[in-house]
């Protein structure tokens, strides 16, 4: 009993330095970043990114800071990336033409952030390898895309929806048999209001605005048609009269979400968009590592907390009672030495 009543004295002593200790032990577990393994949703996704021309169309921001889709496109995916939470792997895609192109496998976005990051801030319309928009069309090589991944990933598709040439009954592709479609988002970019496209050079210079008949809806004089691959037309509209209005075709967007069994959200702000998402099938449900550092540093801030703070007032009164409990005045410590001594003696004398 008196080894444990010393050594809880000890310990009570000792408490700051031995709070402090224990502070700077979790501090450097945490460092080490441990995990354990947990089971639960796994979420990675393909962004895709429309980098065709209509994407350079002014119609997003406000009056003060109007913005091209494609400028708002990237703030939206910068936003997204920023958002999802360690252990969510990400690819960037680009969809120009008729196919979509993967830049890389889905990657951790936490050790791979800033990297996902600068091929956001990349995008360009210039990295396009078709003058088309057949949005259509790329669902099928979107789909292949997905099946050549080492492991699931759920689509979000940005686009303004807007198909060139415009389709009609002899270039509508036929979607009745598709079946991989489902669950993934379409993200409607640009605003309802038409305004031109513009026309640029290969510095990026305008030159001038698309034209009506580049839309035509005859594939014969398209100039946006499949004859035209690969060359460059610098023709421009003659008169504003002539120009090209683009707008986000949301109604055709709907439509075709339904038709392959995915979702559909304008994109005029991350958090409709985080919302969808969330809202989507995880893409698959497994062990993965979960971070437990920040337990550790919490739990170092606590016992830190307590270092710092005084010890309860009902606990320091409780240890002033037992020490003036165990305290005697020099003259009781007097009086009882004398009486020991006196019983001593009269011992002595009466064996």
């Amino acid at each position: 009993a008196m080894k444990r009543t010393s050594l809880a004295s000890f310990l009570a002593q000792r408490r700051d330095a031995l709070l402090l200790l224990a502070a700077l032990a979790l501090l450097l577990a945490a460092l080490l970043q441990p995990t354990v393994p947990l089971k639960r949703d796994i979420r990675n996704y393909f962004l895709v990114a429309d980098i065709s021309q209509s994407m350079n169309v002014t119609d997003m921001g406000s009056d003060a800071h109007p913005l091209t889709r494609m400028a708002h496109m990237q703030s939206m995916l910068r936003g997204i990336v920023s958002a999802l939470p360690c252990g969510t792997k990400v690819s960037i895609g680009l969809f120009a033409g008729a196919s979509i192109a993967a830049m890389y496998n889905p990657i951790e976005v936490c050790r791979n952030f800033a990297a996902i990051q600068y091929t956001i801030e990349q995008l360009d319309w210039r990295a396009s390898w078709s003058g088309n928009s057949r949005i259509r069309s790329s669902v099928v090589s979107l789909a292949s895309v997905l099946r050549a991944f080492p492991e699931p990933a759920q689509v979000v598709f940005f686009t303004d929806g807007e198909e060139a040439p415009l389709l009609h009954t002899f270039n509508r592709y036929n979607l009745s048999n598709f079946q991989g479609g489902d669950d993934w988002l379409l993200v409607g970019v640009g605003s309802e209001k038409g305004k031109p496209i513009p026309k640029l050079n290969e510095h990026n210079q305008l030159i001038g605005f698309w034209a009506n008949e580049s839309f035509a809806m005859q594939p014969g004089i398209a100039q946006i048609s499949q004859s035209t691959m690969g060359t460059r037309d610098d023709n421009v509209a003659n008169a504003a009269g002539d120009r090209y209005l683009s707008k986000m075709d949301e109604k055709y967007l709907i439509s075709l979400a339904r038709e392959i069994n995915a979702s559909y959200v304008r994109g005029d702000s991350i958090h409709h968009i985080l919302d969808a998402m969330e809202r989507q099938k995880p893409a698959k449900r497994d062990f993965a590592p979960y971070g437990i550092d920040w337990l550790l540093a919490a739990a170092a801030a606590v016992l830190l907390l307590w270092a710092c703070l005084p010890p309860h007032p009902l606990t320091a009164a409780a240890a002033a009672l037992r020490r003036g409990l165990r305290y005697r005045p020099s003259w009781l410590r007097r009086a009882a030495s004398s009486n020991a001594a006196g019983a001593s003696g009269r011992a002595k004398k009466y064996p």
